[in-house]
């Protein structure tokens, strides 16, 4: 029996996740650990390690991390912690494999304990781009720690071999999230609405919005801006969800808690919804609006218009659904008149994702399964690079 040890975070983290854990876990030649860390762990953003367990998965660690600070010193405090939480819980599993997807601080803590500690790293979303958030070089960083990557398209590949990597160990299997388009059940409209305890009756935009952390785009700046934009919508109704936990994303939480408490008929204000709510509120929105990834990687497969805000995503593939508009009311609000148009909405029936068809999951798992895991790597050059 392999023992993969998989690495969560964060809410959303663990939505892309979920049916890669569960396929490790029906395995006959893999064992899983789970290793829950940081925002699952936190009252203020939820508590999601509890849904991870209602899931169905044993938590075999929990690496309490997450400081409550909005500061980018709060910040490196946490990897810290993360790194002397994570050390010791590595050495109790002792892992063949450490799984990681993606680019936060909490997977950067996750990565140079594995690499410091000989445990080889399987890596997946390497070769992105956002260039509005330092996430871009932790992504980076970590490919270069990794040892098997999995991509979400294949210009990705291309630049992770760019950066060194042997192609015979990077694999585009498509965007994992997308695997949840054919396995997972949605929830209907009126049981999203029951639910959530909010009505659903009128047309409604889903909207998350994340601080920036790179570029010049002030948090409660550029949020105050989507509320104000927000405002000139007043026949549709708002899921607005909780920010990450990002230097920055406190600031965020009291403006959304205050909107959503003027106009609780109209605006809820949600710290998560976890992935089965978020799917079936993403099939059923007018729009999905804000600076996740989500609204460039999964969103397209349901047909549904994203306005995409600021920098945060900049440099990341993106469908024809997708619309790209500054972090200021005015943009964001004729970027909404465009999405909601009945001519754009029904194009975006027929958008192509470049992420893929949705069955990454189980390419993973059988690499995982057949794949030599190692830890020593030799830099693959470029035709032509060296003399």
């Amino acid at each position: 029996m392999r023992r993969i040890a998989v690495f969560t975070g964060t809410r959303a983290e663990y939505g892309l996740l979920y049916w890669l854990m569960k396929d490790i876990q029906a395995h006959q030649e893999l064992e899983l650990q789970v290793i829950a860390a940081a925002m699952h762990l936190s009252p203020e953003f939820g508590h999601t390690w509890q849904t991870i367990a209602d899931d169905g998965f044993s938590l075999d660690a929990k690496v309490e991390m997450l400081l409550s600070s909005d500061s980018t010193v709060g910040v490196a405090k946490s990897i810290g912690l993360g790194t002397i939480g994570l050390a010791d819980h590595l050495e109790r599993l002792s892992p063949d494999a450490l799984v990681i997807l993606g680019d936060r601080f909490e997977a950067l803590a996750a990565a140079q304990t594995a690499l410091v500690m000989n445990i080889p790293i399987v890596h997946l979303h390497g070769g992105e781009v956002t260039e509005g958030a330092y996430d871009d070089a932790i992504r980076h960083a970590i490919t270069k720690m990794a040892w098997l990557h999995f991509v979400a398209a294949e210009p990705y590949r291309q630049r992770v071999i760019q950066m060194g990597e042997k192609p015979d160990r990077v694999f585009n299997v498509g965007a994992l999230g997308l695997d949840h388009l054919t396995r997972s059940p949605r929830m209907s409209r009126q049981a999203l609405a029951e639910s959530l305890g909010f009505s659903l009756d009128a047309p409604y935009l889903l909207v998350t919005y994340h601080p920036v952390t790179l570029a010049d785009e002030p948090p409660v700046e550029s949020f105050q801006a989507l509320l104000d934009a927000l405002d000139r919508w007043p026949d549709h109704h708002i899921i607005l969800t909780y920010p990450n936990a990002d230097n920055g994303g406190r600031a965020i939480i009291p403006l959304l808690d205050a909107y959503a408490a003027r106009q609780p008929e109209r605006v809820l204000g949600i710290p998560s919804l976890g992935f089965q709510r978020y799917l079936s509120a993403v099939a059923e929105a007018a729009a999905v609006v804000g600076n996740s990834s989500s609204g460039l990687i999964e969103v397209p497969s349901f047909g549904v218009p994203t306005v995409n805000i600021g920098q945060r995503q900049g440099g990341r593939l993106a469908a024809d659904s997708v619309l790209h508009c500054a972090p200021q009311a005015d943009a964001i609000d004729a970027s909404l008149r465009q999405a909601l148009s009945p001519t754009f909405s029904a194009a975006c029936h027929h958008t192509q994702n470049p992420y893929g068809q949705g069955n990454a999951a189980q390419q993973v798992v059988e690499a995982l399964a057949t794949q030599p895991f190692e830890t020593l790597k030799i830099f693959h050059d470029l035709p032509g690079s060296t003399s």
